[in-house]
């Protein structure tokens, strides 16, 4: 025994010896390839049993073909098995990539599961390659070549919402990172998912910027910029205050005129279906640039997290450009009420009554209960259109937050039909969702309203929170296909998703993009 042992170490010893003069060889033969700053990610799986061997991906199991086995080699000497979303990287193995990290993917074929509701390999995936990128970019590499991972739609959006950091507004700027396919042929899917990633980056930036950068005006110029490209098959409206005061949206303008920004009503319409005549998928998105509470003001720790209070405006508006630039053959329209919620000696009052577009009157009697305000009259607006089914998403309630954290959006809706479609789509994409009830015990709460109509809150005031201001909008819906996304408890991200930095989230865009994506070709 005491022999074996020491043959093994004398090995080890001798193993690790050529490695570092292997490494002094190759850093010095490679010095020009340093200074390009190129890497490469690749994918290990987890080893099945104790004494089982090392499990590559496809491209790695390639790449290690190619350096005669010093990959697999330099794993088995440099440590423990990498865990699931762990990296390691190895200098100078490679004369074309002087930076290679080698990440844990977890088990293969781990597959859907029903406990956790998403594809666990997916996740996986991503975690995997967005951990592998993030430390060869702290390494500033600047050109990174990924493994597919035998998803290349997952890698991309690991790679992409991996490196994504809002560091706009700072003089000293992250590694700005290129990403691109390796060892594999498919092309198509790693374009997809970088397109997938690229429109919830579009929702985190709008979200993360401050609310002086990003004003109702300025929210639906960047849309009218980021949709110019796909102007053949795009149509913008970008509403002004007469023409709110024109369709008789008391609810929003309620909101809007306490600040001395003025409101836009955003209307988007992609037309991506080959039949012109095809009923619209409708998505309603809040947009309240900054939410102060208004006269209902809010407690000032943390309120300057209410710049992304418009992120149901962000998340369906990124939406409509990614299917845009998906091409995805299907109708949508999209409606973004953008304002601020502001106090001021014009600002709604506590009591106040007020008259929505559809004539129903509600007494607010909390003014920083004003999301479900604007939506009410987006709502009505929108049925005018005939939609097959409508989404509107909202970062509505801190009810929700507390009810389901960061796992995942509530969703309320009147219809199966609708939850089914969104339920699969969340699984494709990890970005969950979560079945919420939407019961007549809620609508009795805020229809039993001493001076109007409705309430803009329950009359048992934080008891179901989430739940009333859900049964509040439904008192503005007629059409039998209808999803409210209560999204307030997604809105940021600590460490909760791994491959997504702390920061404001961007979800649920790719879920939106995969559930319309569902619809597209359902037909």
């Amino acid at each position: 025994m005491y022999a074996e042992q020491m043959t093994m170490l004398l090995l080890r010893r001798a193993a690790q010896s050529a490695v570092r003069t292997n490494l002094r060889r190759s850093f010095s033969a490679s010095r020009t390839h340093l200074n390009e700053r190129k890497g490469l990610v690749l994918g290990v799986f987890e080893k099945d049993g104790e004494g089982g061997s090392l499990h590559l991906t496809e491209a790695a199991a390639g790449f290690d073909q190619s350096l005669s086995g010093k990959l697999s080699e330099l794993l088995e000497i440099s440590g423990p098995t990498l865990k699931k979303g762990k990296s390691r990287v190895f200098y100078g193995i490679h004369k074309d990539f002087p930076c290679v990290a080698v990440v844990g993917l977890g088990k293969n074929n781990a597959g859907v599961c029903g406990a956790e509701n998403w594809d666990t390999s997916k996740e996986n995936i991503r975690h995997a390659v967005s951990a592998g990128c993030r430390v060869l970019q702290d390494l500033e590499v600047n050109h990174v070549e990924v493994d597919a991972c035998g998803d290349a739609q997952s890698a991309a959006e690991g790679a992409a919402l991996g490196l994504f950091q809002y560091d706009q507004l700072k003089s000293k700027k992250t590694t700005k990172v290129t990403t691109q396919l390796h060892g594999s042929a498919d092309s198509a899917s790693w374009g997809k998912g970088v397109i997938y990633a690229e429109g919830q980056n579009l929702a985190r930036l709008l979200m993360e910027a401050p609310a002086n950068h990003i004003t109702p005006t300025a929210f639906a110029n960047i849309i009218e910029e980021k949709l110019a490209p796909h102007a053949e098959r795009v149509t913008i409206n970008k509403r002004s205050q007469s023409w709110i005061q024109e369709q008789q949206m008391g609810a929003f303008l309620s909101v809007s005129k306490g600040s001395v920004e003025p409101p836009v009503f955003l209307e988007l319409h992609y037309n991506g279906s080959p039949d012109s005549k095809q009923a619209p998928l409708l998505l309603v998105g809040k947009g309240i640039t900054f939410d102060s509470g208004g006269i209902s003001l809010k407690p000032s720790a943390s309120m300057d997290a209410m710049r992304a209070d418009m992120g149901g405006a962000a998340t369906v508006c990124a939406s409509i450009v990614t299917a845009a630039a998906l091409k995805l053959p299907v109708n949508i329209i999209g409606l973004a009420p953008l304002c601020e919620n502001m106090p001021s000696g014009n600002a709604t009052k506590p009591g106040d009554v007020i008259i929505a577009k559809n004539g129903k009157t509600i007494q607010v009697d909390n003014t920083d209960a004003e999301g479900r305000l604007v939506l009410a009259d987006a709502l009505c607006y929108g049925h005018t259109f005939n939609p097959r089914a409508i989404v509107n998403v909202a970062t509505l309630t801190g009810a929700m937050d507390v009810a389901l954290g960061s796992a995942a959006t509530g969703v309320f809706t009147n219809s199966d039909w609708l939850w089914e479609k969104l339920q699969k789509a969340s699984v494709v994409t990890g970005d969950r969702v979560w079945r919420m009830p939407l019961f007549q015990h809620y609508t009795r709460q805020v229809t039993d309203c001493q001076l109007a109509d409705l309430n803009n809150v329950g009359k048992y005031s934080r008891s179901g929170g989430a739940c009333t201001a859900a049964a509040f909008l439904r008192e503005f819906v007629t059409a039998p296909h209808w999803a409210h996304l209560d999204i307030a408890g997604v809105m940021s991200n600590q460490d909760e998703v791994p491959y997504l930095r702390k920061g404001m989230s961007g979800r649920p865009t790719r879920t939106l993009v995969e559930f319309s994506s569902g619809l597209a070709h359902s037909g």
